[in-house]
């Protein structure tokens, strides 16, 4: 078989499904030009994995339904993944946010915020929802926590609404997520924050598992050795799949609510 396909979009549900497909890494990719990921964050371990079967650099870019959708994407001679979600597009502003509304320097955690002509004028008869999420200066808050580097590249680190405090400390479940995807026996995991009498809230991983002889000591001990203490998880549940929506977005939500509901 040949891939004919001078792009590919999709998210990491996608790209790691197909990585684990039998036979996908028997086709011929030569005619494979670009892999763009969009959706949800790329995992590293699944863009790595991506680049060796296929010889196609993994490129990550960004956008909402309410950018129309594009805000971000990586230059497309992009020669090895980066982790980012790239440079704005143009005619388009991108800046980084704090909780009061100030701008961050380069390198600082906050907001990342939209202004741009592709920009939404808001939600059809819904004022109040569009006042929550446009401010007066026509900046598009989005919900992502970002930073900025010095070369004006911008790497989502989470939602804000999944960030998880534990001990007052922010730990944010990619990176939890993006270590324990470095396991060879791990296919899937979600990380979530679940209510916690000691430190308000304490990680949880739900893993799907590749291998069906992965252990939960083992899991802790690649923790250990790649995590410091407060982003260790707590707690370990093995499961056969992951709630996801439609386009196969992990949806954390629904893992939260299960954890409340059964608590």
């Amino acid at each position: 078989a040949r891939i004919r396909y001078t792009g590919l979009t999709g998210v990491n549900t996608l790209f790691n499904g197909l990585l684990n497909t039998p036979g996908f890494d028997k086709l011929e990719f030569s005619s494979l030009r670009m892999t763009l990921g969009g959706g949800m964050a790329v995992q590293r371990a699944v863009a790595e994995r991506w680049k060796k079967v296929t010889g196609c650099t993994l490129s990550e870019a960004y956008g909402l339904t309410e950018t129309s959708p594009a805000v971000c994407i990586n230059p497309l001679d992009l020669a090895e993944y980066n982790g980012s979600i790239g440079l704005p597009v143009s005619s388009t502003d991108v800046c980084i946010r704090d909780d009061d509304g100030g701008f961050l320097a380069v390198g600082e955690i906050g907001e990342l915020c939209v202004r741009g002509p592709q920009v939404m004028k808001g939600y059809w008869n819904r004022p109040e929802e569009t006042a929550k999420i446009i401010d007066a200066q026509g900046w598009l808050h989005t919900g992502d926590i970002a930073r900025m580097d010095e070369q004006g590249f911008f790497y989502i680190v989470d939602r804000k609404k999944d960030m998880i405090l534990v001990s007052g400390f922010n730990v944010y479940p990619n990176e939890i997520e993006d270590v324990v995807a470095m396991m060879p026996g791990v296919l899937e995991v979600a990380a979530i924050g679940v209510p916690d009498e000691k430190s308000g809230e304490a990680v949880k991983l739900v893993i799907v598992r590749k291998d069906p002889a992965l252990t939960e000591e083992a899991v802790r001990a690649h923790c250990r050795s790649e995590l410091t203490g407060y982003k260790q998880p707590r707690h370990i549940e093995f499961r056969d799949s992951l709630p996801k929506s439609n386009v196969g977005k992990i949806l954390r939500r629904e893992l939260r609510e299960a954890e409340i509901k059964h608590g």
